[in-house]
């Protein structure tokens, strides 16, 4: 379903961008899914970098650009125009430190104010494979994303559980509305070119239209 070697040739390209707290595991979750890599001793990210990862969906080829941030308050400025153009967001929280999903609600906030306001938005609860150090029960990330409207999954970057399938369904989605976007855009292009060139001729007016021509009353 995934492949990197598509060459520069896509048909859309996706901007997604993810968010949470520091050390909630964004960037690995990135370099699970942009390359199936997981390292032990990754450091926190400074800025913004960025992976892409070309896949085929409805035989199209998207490529996703998928941004990654420091979770860290002194880089919270870097991140307004880091929202720019993305059509995706995943709001990633550690799912054994209560107090990242119970930040969740101010980066929605956040993500709202300066995104678009069809962005897909995804929370993830990251590092599902530490059951025995749950600290949010699934019912509460269920119960958020519902209320918000989010979609929602449980994850894990080391045991590459669901992150393939969570990125996979945020682009589809993403692609979903951007192709019912582009097809509502061909309808409104077909009504209005429709109505171009309809002449319309006032009896015993021609010789007298001037420079008014195409102005009719």
């Amino acid at each position: 379903m995934s492949n990197n070697n598509f060459g520069d040739k896509a048909d859309y390209v996706f901007k997604v961008v993810l968010i949470g707290d520091s050390a909630v595991g964004k960037s690995q979750l990135l370099a699970r899914f942009a390359k199936n890599e997981f390292s032990n001793d990754s450091k926190s990210t400074i800025g913004v970098e960025f992976q892409t990862k070309s896949l085929i969906i409805d035989q199209k080829t998207v490529k996703a650009q998928i941004w990654d941030t420091a979770g860290q308050e002194r880089y919270r400025a870097v991140t307004s125009a880091y929202y720019r153009g993305a059509l995706g967001a995943m709001l990633v929280y550690d799912m054994t430190k209560r107090q990242t999903f119970d930040h969740m609600t101010r980066w929605l906030e956040e993500l709202r104010g300066h995104a678009d306001k069809n962005i897909v938005i995804m929370l993830i609860g990251n590092k599902c494979d530490l059951t025995d150090y749950r600290a949010v029960p699934i019912e509460d990330a269920k119960e958020f994303a519902e209320r918000e409207k989010l979609y929602f999954m449980e994850t894990s970057a080391l045991e590459a559980i669901n992150v393939e399938k969570a990125f996979l369904e945020a682009l589809t989605e993403i692609y979903r509305t951007v192709s019912k976007k582009s097809l509502n855009a061909d309808d409104d292009n077909e009504k209005s070119a429709s109505l171009k060139g309809t002449a319309i001729i006032v009896p015993n007016q021609e010789a007298n239209s001037g420079a008014k021509s195409g102005c009719c009353a």
